[in-house]
């Protein structure tokens, strides 16, 4: 039986920071690794964005992230899956947002049951990796088989195929 593989992810296009100077993005970094995972997976993609958007100057969204990580906001998002009941492997793709996954992430997570499945975490950073990221995402989904992710640095997503096929064919996929 083929797994069935939903591919949710959280990406900032805008002003990022691309070997140490900001350059404005069309696509942010982990939607580029994100369609890379489609593409060797045949994974179902799903965009998790917050219905309010996160400011284009990368200092402000930083700032705007931080104060949301402390508050333990939970940001309505844009829009919202129906269900994971047909999935059996959760790849979720995030950025490292002050050492754990952005708010909008959590929202997407505390909606699901995720007892039975198997969540591949893969986060994009500028030297930060994972942070505490795996730790929260098992205790947010307890029940869950979370593996060990994979941490790319964004700058360097571009050139990370082979990187994410590894990856993905150490996971059985």
């Amino acid at each position: 039986m083929d797994k069935k593989i939903l591919i949710a992810y959280f990406s900032r296009a805008d002003y990022n920071y691309v070997h140490d100077r900001l350059v404005n993005l069309a696509v942010g970094n982990t939607e580029v690794a994100a369609r890379m995972i489609a593409d060797l997976t045949g994974g179902q993609l799903f965009k998790i964005e917050p219905l309010i958007k996160y400011s284009a100057d990368y200092t402000t969204c930083t700032e705007e992230a931080k104060q949301e990580l402390r508050a333990k906001v939970r940001p309505p998002l844009s829009d919202y899956l129906p269900g994971i009941t047909e999935f059996d492997i959760i790849i979720l793709g995030f950025p490292n947002y002050w050492g754990t996954m952005p708010m909008p992430v959590w929202t997407f997570l505390e909606q699901f049951d995720f007892s039975g499945k198997t969540i591949l975490p893969l986060c994009t950073h500028e030297g930060s990796a994972m942070g505490n990221s795996e730790k929260d995402l098992k205790s947010l989904c307890p029940g869950a088989d979370v593996r060990k992710g994979l941490a790319i640095r964004g700058s360097d997503v571009q050139e990370s195929k082979s990187k994410i096929e590894t990856w993905l064919k150490a996971q059985g996929l």
